[in-house]
């Protein structure tokens, strides 16, 4: 059992490690690897204060960010041109399921998408990412048809139109996932594709009513795509 031994000035918990040369031929343990993974961990839970220390090369780092993903996706756009200064950040709880969500759009023509379940990198994506790819393409066209923002394009918004120099983090903690394999690179939980859908689908159709500038040079970067493939 735990006892009290005495009063601290903080709160926390210390790691060390060294791997096992009996289990691992090769012990040099990566710096980066290590040091992106902390990072990941910081964005995502916002307020987290993580210090890495390397004793071999007197190295050390540490990752504190108040700001979450949205500050996650300002350093993923930190080189590149943006459509809107500021990401789009949602979050809510809904169920047993706590979503959040931060997105922002640059003048380039790649999709750059992070998807995250409890903490762990789905860097194969799963439901989640298929909830929130669904609702990003219905709610950017029920804004452009409200808004008759579509009337001079002869071919609908496709979901790649929609996707088109977006940088976006999704991140869902649930109570029981489901993942695919071994290294839990994609998430299986099918209702959680119902929950983010409808969650995208509230919470940024409300940010685009509130900020309608935004919401056309989504739109108009999107018809540029979509005049593009057509």
């Amino acid at each position: 059992d735990l006892e009290e031994v005495g009063k601290a000035r903080r709160t926390g918990t210390r790691v060390t490690f060294l791997p096992d040369e009996g289990i691992f031929a090769e012990r040099s343990v990566s710096w980066d690897t290590l040091s992106n993974r902390l990072r990941e961990m910081a964005f995502l839970n916002r307020g987290l204060r993580i210090l890495l220390t390397d004793e071999r090369q007197e190295r050390q780092e540490e990752f504190f960010y108040t700001g979450g993903i949205r500050q996650f996706v300002e350093l993923l756009n930190e080189n590149k041109t943006t459509l809107h200064p500021r990401p789009i950040h949602i979050e809510a709880q809904r169920d047993d399921t706590y979503i959040e969500v931060a997105l922002q759009y640059n003048d380039s023509y790649a999709e750059t998408v992070f998807s995250f379940a409890n903490n762990i990198n789905t860097q194969d994506g799963g439901s989640h990412v298929i909830g929130f790819r669904s609702a990003l393409t219905r709610t950017v066209n029920a804004y452009a048809s409200g808004r008759n923002l579509l009337k001079d394009l002869k071919v609908s918004l496709s979901g790649d139109d929609v996707r088109e120099g977006l940088t976006a983090v999704i991140s869902v903690r649930l109570p029981s996932p489901q993942f695919e394999g071994q290294t839990k690179g994609r998430l299986n939980n099918p209702d959680v594709k119902g929950l983010v859908e409808a969650f995208v689908n509230e919470k940024l159709g409300e940010y685009f009513e509130e900020n309608p500038g935004i919401g056309r040079r989504i739109v108009e970067k999107a018809s540029d795509a979509a005049r593009a493939r057509d």
